[in-house]
């Protein structure tokens, strides 16, 4: 029962940290490459005139909300840690109350005896009960991390390929100083 409500609360807060996470960087994403593609395209190259403030403004967001989801990936790992410590508690607290039971039913051989087997087979249980969970929630937490892994790859793998194709017309072309209403202009070295 802790165990589904362990997961049911862990999937919602992921559910929502995903979308989240999504939205903002795929929105820069977004955001940069329509930058890039409003920009003029000075005929006969393959250069074009885009507002540098613009981008700048769109990569430093960028820079923000990285680190926001890899705080984000941190608190999660917090909470699994968290559960499998409650857990381990709910586990103590079953026996602890096993042994007290098998106490008090120690009156009569029969009893005890009875009391003995009932004690093991409850300890055996509970021994059970919080392996489930703990493996459980060690699936649940390994699964969110490689899940955040891979999609912190692409991220990453995206903003590199953004940066080298920012690097790409850089070095295709020099920088010239001239500045059109705050827009940079690149042109091709040839």
């Amino acid at each position: 029962m802790i165990e589904l409500l362990v997961q049911a609360r862990c999937l919602r807060l992921w559910a929502r940290w995903k979308e989240v996470a999504k939205i903002d960087i795929l929105y820069l994403v977004d955001r940069l490459e329509e930058l890039l593609n409003q920009g003029s395209h000075i005929p006969f190259s393959n250069k074009i005139v885009a507002d540098g403030d613009m981008l700048l403004n769109i990569i430093d967001q960028m820079r923000v909300s990285i680190p926001e989801e890899i705080r984000e990936a941190k608190r999660l790992l917090r909470d699994k840690e968290k559960q499998v410590s409650q857990a381990r508690e709910e586990v103590a607290r079953i026996l602890s109350e096993a042994r007290e039971d098998a106490s008090r039913l120690t009156d009569e051989h029969e009893i005890r005896k009875a009391a003995e087997e009932q004690t093991d087979r409850m300890i055996e249980e509970a021994r059970l009960g919080a392996r489930e969970i703990i493996l459980g929630a060690d699936d649940y937490a390994a699964q969110v991390l490689r899940e955040l892994a891979e999609y912190l790859d692409s991220m990453q793998n995206t903003v590199y390929n953004g940066l080298a194709s920012l690097e790409r017309r850089r070095s295709r072309g020099a920088v010239t100083g001239a500045e059109q209403g705050g827009q940079d202009v690149i042109e091709p070295s040839e």
